[in-house]
């Protein structure tokens, strides 16, 4: 907050015309004046806050008694600043510095917030007349302010007490220090530890940074912000097949694709006070002499584009779907890794629109089935794999306790329960899938929330069937959670079952190269292109090793590749319609014909999406990654 007080004989204002969107409410424009008045010119910047107010008002006690001034006139002057905060805060926190201050002088006016207005003002000719204050972070709360932008929702998660339980298949809600443990996944214990501690940072680098490096997947970029991640040809390939794969899942569900821009006016109305209720950090930047923000999810969008959209009961549940590429949420340093935790991540969202509570009930089981059968297809099991938590409001569990043990149940084991007294956030239920990795930490993938403000806060309208005009009840769901994370479950997954003696592999259909072929000598390679156009025009993804490497080390090239299928082509396969091939998942070799071999794999690929390859077919017109 900068300052800048003078005392003054006299000073006249008057409003002129409004200069932004939030600008107050004027009830009369009319010149106005003050005599023997400490004008106190004020910007309110990025990251003040109440503390910061409170260090405002000892200044300014403190400048008055020097002065022997009685009078008051708080006056936003923005030009104080090039770090302003957003309008909404500051003029909540200007609202709370005129309440303070009314507190301690017997005459306190404040011109208004948002307007152009001229003014006039005589200064004293005294030594103290003009004084100028900037009030920090470090002056009002002994703490150095940081860069990140954080929601009044993250300071709230901080402070808020929850009764931690475990809810059992029969309904019984068991204090955490009370639960058997033993009698459930050791990963639940994990999870509850995890959740209960809330320690997020990272101290170890865990196993898959190591696996997507090694496989061409992924790799940091150093010249970019920590947490946003370069994906190379492979890594690309499968982001696009898990995206295609979600995306159908969720279309077959019944959502209406949409897309929606990634950055958004800070000074939009709905905006600033959303900021406060979502538990995320976000992107700011100014262009244009506006203040903007990078989305941290798809609901801004979702939300107002809702808002313009002519609705009636028939409609709903409306379910409004966007793969967010990116979403963007400036997570602590400490908490980034490799793929598990992101700051541009790519994740697909589907808000539905319900009439009530009811239906949204109703549509919350739905999408928990969706999110149960996605996750499966995407090669992570939900009986192995991962642990699920619900948290909730104690009021909501006391008058929803059937549903809340019918949702559990369809998870068919103990769930981890948080219960608040209170609600910080906008929902009231929120449910999530967590996978435990090899470092004893959580990562959240599929989750739901019943959101009971952003209806109103938008301006959300139906028309029921009494032609009376209701909001509705939003659900936010991801069945799969961020696309970069589900790569993340599938490399710890991989790495685990390798330390356990298994074939590390990911799941066939996201393999980028599904079958080698290896010439045995460069006569064999016209062979080998006709049988990649073979796989091609069957949706299975084939290349051909042609570099000049001996045919072991080309072999043991596609193992380390994580290839299922290696071929080796030499002049017995040219005079037959049969092949040996290597079947690397369960360490066989056999003959068999390439029409069957060609059966078994897409028996295996199923319903799953295809691309074609994204790279040459010969790997000598590749470059080495």
């Amino acid at each position: 907050m900068r300052l800048l007080l003078l005392h003054s004989d006299f000073v006249e204002y008057e409003p002129i015309s409004k200069e932004i969107g939030l600008a107050e409410n004027v009830t009369s424009i009319e010149k106005k004046r003050m005599e023997d008045v400490i004008v106190i010119l004020v910007a309110i910047e990025s990251g003040d806050d109440e503390s910061t107010v409170s260090a405002a008002v000892d200044e300014i006690k403190e400048y008055s008694n020097l002065v022997k001034g009685g009078k008051i006139l708080i006056y936003p002057y923005a030009h104080l600043s090039p770090n302003l905060a957003l309008p909404q805060q500051a003029l909540e926190l200007l609202l709370s510095l005129e309440t303070l201050i009314g507190k301690e002088f017997s005459i306190v006016a404040r011109a208004p917030f948002g307007w152009t207005k001229s003014f006039s003002i005589k200064v004293k000719g005294h030594p103290l007349a003009e004084n100028s204050k900037i009030i920090s972070g470090e002056k009002a709360s002994g703490v150095q302010r940081t860069e990140d932008s954080v929601s009044n929702a993250l300071k709230a998660e901080k402070r808020q007490k929850s009764s931690w339980y475990i809810l059992n298949m029969t309904g019984d809600l068991i204090p955490l220090e009370k639960f058997d443990f033993t009698m459930t996944s050791n990963n639940l214990k994990i999870l509850a530890d995890y959740e209960v501690s809330k320690s997020r940072a990272v101290d170890e680098t865990p196993p898959h940074v190591r696996l997507m490096k090694k496989l061409g997947i992924a790799d940091y970029e150093p010249a970019s912000d920590s947490g946003n991640l370069r994906f190379y040809p492979k890594g690309r390939l499968m982001k696009s097949l898990i995206e295609a794969h979600v995306s159908s899942r969720i279309s077959e569900y019944g959502g209406i694709e949409v897309e929606t821009p990634i950055m958004y006016d800070s000074q939009h109305p709905a905006m600033h006070s959303y900021f406060n209720r979502f538990p995320a950090r976000q992107y700011n930047l100014t262009s244009d002499n506006k203040q903007l923000f990078l989305r941290f999810a798809a609901c801004f969008g979702q939300f107002l584009m809702a808002k313009d959209f002519q609705i009636s009961y028939k409609n709903l549940p409306l379910r409004l779907y966007e793969l967010t590429r990116y979403s963007f949420r400036r997570e602590k340093t400490g908490e980034l890794v490799g793929l598990r935790r992101l700051r541009a991540f790519s994740m697909p969202d589907c808000h539905a629109f319900c009439k009530d509570m009811e239906q949204a009930k109703e549509e919350l089981l739905k999408r928990l089935e969706l999110s149960l059968r996605v996750i499966t297809e995407l090669g992570i099991c939900p009986d192995k794999d991962i642990e699920m938590a619900v948290r909730f409001t104690r009021q909501f569990y006391e008058e929803n306790k059937s549903f809340i043990h019918l949702l559990v149940n369809k998870f068919k084991r103990p769930v981890l329960i948080e219960m608040w007294e209170e609600r910080f956030f906008y929902f009231i239920l929120k449910w999530e899938f967590n996978f435990i990795d090899s470092l004893r930490k959580a990562a959240a993938l599929s989750t739901d929330q019943i959101d009971v403000e952003n209806g109103q806060r938008y301006d959300i309208q139906y028309v029921d069937e009494n032609n009376a005009r209701r909001v509705p009840i939003i659900l936010h769901n991801s069945p799969s959670g961020a696309v970069e994370r589900v790569i993340y479950v599938l490399l710890e997954k991989a790495a685990i079952n390798s330390r356990l003696g298994k074939v590390p592999s990911i799941p066939l259909w996201l393999t980028h190269t599904q079958v080698r072929l290896i010439p045995v000598s460069t006569k064999h390679i016209e062979y080998c292109e006709v049988l990649v156009n073979k796989f091609s025009s069957n949706r299975i993804r084939a290349d051909i090793d042609d570099r000049e490497e001996s045919v072991g080390k080309k072999i043991r090239d596609s193992e380390t590749e994580w290839i299922y299928y290696t071929l080796v082509i030499g002049d017995n396969e040219l005079d037959s319609d049969q092949v040996v091939v290597r079947d690397r998942e369960t360490k066989n070799q056999y003959k068999i014909s390439i029409e069957d071999l060609i059966k078994r794999i897409t028996s295996l690929l199923s319903e799953r999406p295809y691309l074609p390859l994204n790279l040459p077919v010969h790997l000598s017109e590749r470059p080495k990654i």
